[in-house]
């Protein structure tokens, strides 16, 4: 019986050693998304809760200099809620072009084939096919993952920025 492990080895030597590079790639771009997401249930509400508590203990909030206070405090927040969102989105235009490198090696690798059997067999240009093809899928589907969880999370920095500008009034 075939374990998952060795169907996730067999995989990735089917698809070459730019698979590899997929793969840590996508293990990145993932860690980074579940840094977010832990980012959003823990230091973010501290956060909130700090700042929240330093504008409502401020006696003036409607001078020009209370604004310029309120708009830093907000500016403070909108970026350590983006942190890494942008390596994100980097991480999501990469990992395609580098599945996209899989497919060029693979191919080389069916050019050089033929160059070295001088004919067309089909056995012996199915690995090179395989590694054309295998990375390029794996690099889809990680950046498709990627896009999803990048959306998700510019949503919610948009939601959140805005919740803290809302709760920050200048009502007195």
């Amino acid at each position: 019986m075939i374990t998952a492990l060795e169907l996730v080895r067999n995989f990735m030597e089917k698809g070459g050693p730019v698979l590899v590079l997929v793969f840590i790639a996508t293990l990145i771009l993932w860690a980074m998304v579940l840094e977010r997401l832990i980012y959003f249930k823990t230091a973010h509400n501290k956060q909130v809760d700090e700042v929240m508590g330093t504008w409502e203990a401020r006696k003036e909030r409607t001078s020009w200099y209370a604004h310029k206070i309120r708009d830093a405090m907000i500016s403070q927040i909108r970026m350590d809620l983006y942190g890494s969102l942008g390596h994100i989105k980097t991480l999501v235009a990469i990992i395609p072009l580098m599945g996209l490198l899989g497919t060029v090696w693979g191919m080389v690798e069916v050019f050089d084939m033929l160059a070295v059997l001088g004919s067309a067999d089909v056995k012996a240009m199915s690995a090179g096919i395989s590694k054309a093809t295998i990375p390029t899928m794996a690099g889809m589907a990680g950046a498709l993952t990627g896009v999803f969880a990048a959306s998700y999370i510019e949503g919610r920095v948009e939601k959140e920025a805005e919740m803290v500008e809302d709760h920050l009034t200048m009502d007195h």
